[in-house]
């Protein structure tokens, strides 16, 4: 921990339960019964916290600027400090902890929401794409996520049973979180884009995450065993797909490399991986060995709400140490097409 100025560990983590369709739900709606569930585990009040810090997406609002109704949720008066990514969570955690580490704030809550139901996400999620070249073309999530699972065939580094045993693997793990959108034994399906069949394809849905970091001995006073965020990172790929390697992916190998992952074994990996043949390439990136438990939660397999799928890896990983299930853990968040965006974190918890 003597690596940064400061100790920093994740003190709570809360989510909803993540559904097809939130119709009746605001986006405020979503958040609060999620921030008042995080605040509540510590016994802090909102007037207590000393930044707060969302992510969310205004492609999936339809509207710009967006975020600052779920201020109303946190409340934002008397006066807060407070920022916004339009990200995963998991970078919003990253802006929060660097807060932290400055000084500036002892406490913060890091909250993120996704709702993907009202649109098509497929559609939406094309706009990432190169504007000149590549987007016009259309070509949608799932395809180039089939582009790249076809690449990892061909190279002989899975094939298509293997891919539906991940896809099993998660679903029977999520049998365990009653937060998960699928649990239990679900059908590999049809072809989505082949060689991805439904069962290899996460699903789309609304859901709410939120965690708390607090520094040092406030960290041990609000958690009986808090998870300490020991070393994160996060790097970033070519944006040209025909620019990258698709069946690998350094920027989380370098990622983990800054956050300490390969100096000591982990026990616990919660992946941000929306697709079965993605889990291959981080697994392969990370050194992942069959010893290490992989997505426990069900991963993004078994709830994937965009724009916090990333922030409950970490909160899910490190609800496992606060629980005495972990003792040292690496959790991944992903953004952008063929995982182009990655950020990788290592929390521990206090050795008995």
């Amino acid at each position: 921990m003597a690596r940064y100025a400061r100790e920093v560990a994740v003190v709570a983590f809360a989510q909803s339960d993540h559904l097809r369709r939130t119709d009746e739900l605001s986006e405020v709606e979503m958040v609060m019964p999620v921030l008042h569930q995080v605040l509540a585990a510590t016994g802090l009040k909102a007037g207590e916290i000393g930044f707060t810090c969302s992510g969310s997406s205004d492609y999936l609002a339809g509207r710009a600027f967006s975020f600052t109704m779920t201020l109303d949720g946190v409340g934002a008066w008397p006066p807060i400090s407070e920022s916004h990514v339009e990200m995963d969570g998991a970078w919003a955690l990253y802006e929060a902890w660097v807060k932290i580490q400055t000084g500036e704030a002892d406490t913060a809550l890091v909250y993120s929401y996704g709702k993907s139901s009202p649109g098509s996400v497929r559609d939406v999620l094309t706009r990432q794409l190169d504007p000149y070249y590549v987007a016009p073309l259309w070509p949608d999530s799932v395809a180039l996520a089939a582009l790249q699972a076809q690449a990892l065939i061909d190279a002989g580094e899975t094939d298509e049973p293997a891919l539906a045993a991940i896809g099993a693997r998660s679903r029977a793990a999520a049998e365990a979180n009653p937060h998960a959108q699928l649990s239990g034994p679900v059908p590999q399906g049809d072809y989505q884009v082949r060689p991805l069949r439904t069962g290899d394809c996460p699903p789309i849905g609304d859901g709410v995450a939120a965690v708390i970091l607090a520094a040092g001995d406030l960290a041990r006073q609000l958690c009986a065993r808090p998870a300490w965020i020991t070393g994160i990172d996060h790097r970033i790929e070519a944006h040209g797909l025909g620019l990258r390697d698709l069946t690998d992916s350094p920027s989380t190998r370098i990622a983990a490399e800054h956050a300490g992952v390969f100096a000591a074994p982990v026990d616990t990996a919660e992946l941000h991986a929306p697709f079965s043949s993605q889990e291959v390439v981080l697994r392969k990136a990370l050194g992942l060995g069959d010893d290490v438990t992989v997505n426990p939660s069900g991963g993004p397999l078994a709830a994937n709400p965009m724009m916090a799928a990333g922030l409950i890896r970490i909160g899910e990983a490190a609800a496992r140490i606060h629980r005495g299930e972990s003792d040292r853990a690496v959790a991944h968040a992903t953004s952008g097409p063929c995982l182009q965006q990655n950020l990788v974190a290592v929390l521990e918890g206090d050795r008995a």
